[in-house]
């Protein structure tokens, strides 16, 4: 066989693999990465691996993101199950074995990186769900729902205890988009609305004390200003600085002058609206509003119940955790950790969301086809 041939014949190979790609959600996705990295390159000016990691993290979440974009939603219901398993021996791993950071236990080594399994479950309660109201299409009953709930419940409560009660929360609430999608009665939908609000007091008393600090910054950030309210205001501060416009790539003086504090993780968002300013604060949102639209409309025209549960669920996944982060770094929300998609830094989270937006890709190429 001629090198020429097995050239031809590769680029074939490769063409048909990125025609699994979804232009639009690519397009948007990219567009989001793009404005990360630059973020990331001005946040990390004064530790520039963490900008040279990124961009690897990038990388292979992009491969991932291909990878599962040519991987069938049929291929992917026989991996929901393993994948959900595997994720709940991860987090009872980082019980026994897990690496602690500031006082959590959340990651695992595996010797050549640090994988936080939290992340990986993220798309695979999802995924669970959906599988398991697809085999019961047709036939769901209230007993379906309670075994759905305990689904839910037991990645939750591990999550809890590491501790990352913030993580917890929007695990619970990725569950409760798939079993809202799958017909939960509007009764029993007020009645968990009535039953959380009551359990609140109890919760409380539940709550560790930082958590319970955090609630109470929210509320009054002055009362401790260098100490707990010290995150919530530098990063309003750098917010307001931004004005109209920005202060410009780089320019930004709360970033620069490590007022801001995890600068390239969390609080990141605070980073980008002191140097690109409402204009840019607007310009990204519209983004991840089009990022989530385009991901309802493949839901929409998915030709599956899991592949209208699982791309329904993806979407408003994402739109918690960018509405999560940006409402923590603005001080409306108590300050949890939950990473902004495609901004933050971390390699786990972005391999999360190139295998969420490749399953994406793949119920879309598998849509349905309407007759005209």
């Amino acid at each position: 066989m001629s090198e020429p041939t097995v050239a031809r014949r590769l680029a074939m190979w490769l063409g048909a693999r990125l025609a699994a790609l979804d232009p639009v959600l690519l397009g948007l996705v990219g567009s989001i990465t793009v404005i990360g990295l630059l973020t990331l390159y001005s946040a990390a000016a004064d530790f520039p691996w963490r900008f040279t990691d990124q961009l690897r993290n990038v990388a292979v979440a992009a491969l991932v993101m291909l990878f599962f974009a040519n991987v069938s939603p049929a291929l992917l219901m026989k991996l929901a199950a393993p994948a959900y398993a595997l994720g709940l021996l991860l987090l009872l791993a980082v019980e026994v074995k897990g690496v602690t950071v500031k006082g959590a236990t959340r990651w695992l080594d595996i010797g050549f990186a640090r994988i936080q399994p939290s992340e990986i479950m993220r798309l695979a309660l999802p995924l669970v769900l959906a599988w398991y109201f697809h085999r019961r299409e047709g036939a769901v009953r209230a007993l379906d729902f309670l075994l759905a709930a305990g689904l839910v419940a037991a990645p939750v409560v591990l999550i809890a205890k590491q501790p990352d009660l913030g993580t917890a929360v929007l695990m619970l609430a990725a569950g409760f988009f798939v079993i809202y999608f799958a017909g939960l009665p509007w009764k029993w939908l007020a009645a968990l609305l009535l039953a959380g609000l009551a359990t609140l007091p109890l919760a409380w008393t539940l709550m560790h004390d930082y958590q319970r600090e955090r609630v109470l910054t929210l509320i009054d950030p002055m009362q401790d200003p260098l100490g707990k309210g010290f995150h919530t205001l530098q990063a309003t501060i750098a917010i307001g600085s931004g004005g109209l416009f920005g202060k410009g790539w780089m320019q930004g003086t709360q970033t620069h002058l490590e007022f801001i504090p995890e600068r390239t993780s969390d609080f990141i968002f605070a980073v980008y609206a002191e140097e690109f300013g409402l204009v840019g604060n607007l310009v990204l949102l519209t983004l991840f509003f089009l990022l989530v639209m385009r991901a309802l409309s493949i839901a929409a025209a998915a030709s599956t119940l899991f592949g209208r549960l699982t791309a329904a669920s993806i979407a408003l996944i994402v739109f918690t955790y960018a509405f999560v982060n940006i409402g923590m770094v603005s001080g409306i929300l108590p300050v949890v950790g939950v990473p902004l998609p495609f901004i933050s830094y971390g390699g786990t989270a972005l391999m999360t969301l190139g295998m969420a937006c490749g399953m994406l890709m793949s119920i879309h190429r598998h849509r349905k086809l309407v007759q005209t």
